[in-house]
């Protein structure tokens, strides 16, 4: 398969496949996991700020195009001042969505930790029980084509669009070697957007649970670092076994380049 895309990386040095289109055949794929009746969550972070701008046209896109044909359940981790009633729309039959209350603590009220917290309490209390494979997704986002079965893997990661084709030697990594997230000069792969990332349920708790520990440890040294910063390190250390091209989460904002041949999520990044 990756011979029909000479023109970009298909394998990582750790023989993890990165999906390009062309790189697999969908209906080979179909065929395999159309057997194993499989049940895929999506989560997605949705608080007032971002929901009243950005979750209806988000839904209305991920129900038209993600994992069609199969069993999905879509987790909002919403505030309870939302109305789902007025942002959602007819789904088919075999998808369901699940309005996730966000829980706040007091003396803590940094928006990624609040999400990751959240996440790993709705993971472990209910998601990893309902489903087979789970997606993290920014609601900042617009599903323009099927994002479909070739996805799946256990640990998934998605290629940033802004760095894919710089020098890694440019990658923003923290680099200050007392954060939890450091990463050296000269080490490193790619650099991964949070945007978009998955896997197991299992896996998912594992980085919830490293991003926990390395949050505090950071915050007792006042440190602050960026939670994209945290996947990065967790992927540098636990390397994810499928790679999204920058297909599936392209900027709009830059000029498309020969070897983005379909566009399968468009990035609305947050000033926008």
């Amino acid at each position: 398969m990756a011979r029909k895309r000479p023109d970009v990386i298909t394998t990582t040095e750790w023989d993890a496949p990165i999906i390009w289109e062309g790189t697999y055949k969908r209906q080979i794929l179909e065929k395999y996991y159309k057997r194993l009746n499989i049940t895929i969550g999506l989560v997605v972070y949705a608080p007032e700020k971002f929901a009243n701008r950005y979750l209806k046209q988000f839904l209305q896109s991920a129900e038209k195009h993600f994992m069609v044909g199969y069993h999905v359940i879509f987790y909002l981790l919403i505030d309870d001042k939302i109305n789902t009633k007025s942002l959602f729309l007819k789904l088919g039959p075999l998808r369901t969505f699940k309005a996730c209350q966000i829980y706040k603590e007091k003396e803590m009220d940094i928006d990624h930790f609040i999400f990751m917290s959240n996440l790993n309490a709705y993971v472990i209390d209910a998601i990893q029980f309902e489903v087979n494979y789970v997606f993290i997704m920014a609601v900042n986002q617009i599903f323009k084509s099927d994002f479909g079965v070739e996805t799946l893997g256990r640990s998934i990661a998605q290629l940033h669009s802004w760095w894919y084709f710089q020098n890694t030697k440019h990658f923003p990594y923290e680099r200050r070697k007392n954060a939890a997230s450091f990463i050296p000069y000269g080490q490193g792969d790619f650099y991964y957007h949070s945007a978009i990332w998955g896997g197991t349920p299992h896996e998912v708790l594992h980085f919830t649970k490293e991003y926990q520990r390395g949050f505090y440890l950071d915050n007792s040294a006042k440190l602050n670092s960026e939670y994209e910063k945290y996947l990065n390190k967790y992927f540098f250390e636990n390397k994810p076994t499928k790679l999204l091209s920058p297909e599936y989460n392209w900027d709009p904002g830059f000029k498309t380049p020969p070897q983005i041949k379909q566009v399968k999520i468009a990035w609305q990044p947050e000033n926008s």
